[in-house]
């Protein structure tokens, strides 16, 4: 698509240093990528509550709720997946221009797709968690029923059937959820957190 030559970027007053000394933490985006069922949008939320109890301004940005809103007009052929990718990190850099802490989960089966996010970003604001899980056991979870339907043949191109998923190289976090507990995971986030204190605000807790 062209883009349009008309068009100039409004600076806005209120910068994101200004944001996050009112909001008197940092903002990041931790983006959780794995298989379906492997546990991303379950730690998303329980990480995101921790966070909120803690005093932080958060959001958790859920595949499915943007597939039913902001990308309903996307399918699940490459190019709309990348195209969804692309939006979601468009949303996310607005949260984190706004001194948010924004907890993205996608199975974003592409490494391309997620350099392309992690450029959006400064480099201490971008956390990529690995949510490992072996294939076996995403399907033997399955909550959703989705990988019983796509070996019926129900559900085109689906990651980890018919569709690659590419494991991050370098993620900043790998959490494997087929050896930990749920909480045991979400500790281990929280304490990666403290630990490199990327965002500047653990001190808070």
């Amino acid at each position: 698509m062209e883009k349009p030559n008309h068009l100039t970027r409004y600076e806005r007053r209120l910068t994101k240093e200004d944001y996050r000394k009112r909001n008197g933490h940092g903002s990041a985006v931790l983006w959780f990528t794995g298989l379906s069922g492997s546990g991303k949008s379950t730690l998303a939320h329980l990480v995101e509550e921790r966070l909120f109890d803690l005093g932080w301004y958060t959001y958790v940005l859920d595949a499915d709720n943007l597939r039913t809103g902001l990308n309903v007009d996307l399918g699940f052929s490459e190019p709309e997946r990348r195209e969804n990718i692309r939006r979601v990190g468009e949303v996310a850099r607005l949260f984190t221009d706004a001194g948010v802490v924004v907890l993205a989960a996608f199975i974003s089966p592409f490494r391309e797709d997620r350099s392309r996010v992690r450029a959006l970003f400064q480099p201490d604001e971008f956390i990529e968690i690995y949510v490992k899980c072996s294939l076996a056991a995403c399907e033997e979870r399955d909550p959703k029923g989705l990988y019983r339907k796509a070996r019926a043949g129900e559900i085109p191109d689906f990651t980890g059937i018919d569709s690659p998923y590419e494991e991050p190289h370098d993620p900043d976090l790998v959490i494997d959820t087929g050896l930990l507990d749920i909480q045991d995971s979400v500790s281990q986030i929280l304490s990666y957190l403290a630990q490199q204190r990327k965002t500047s605000y653990v001190s808070q807790g």
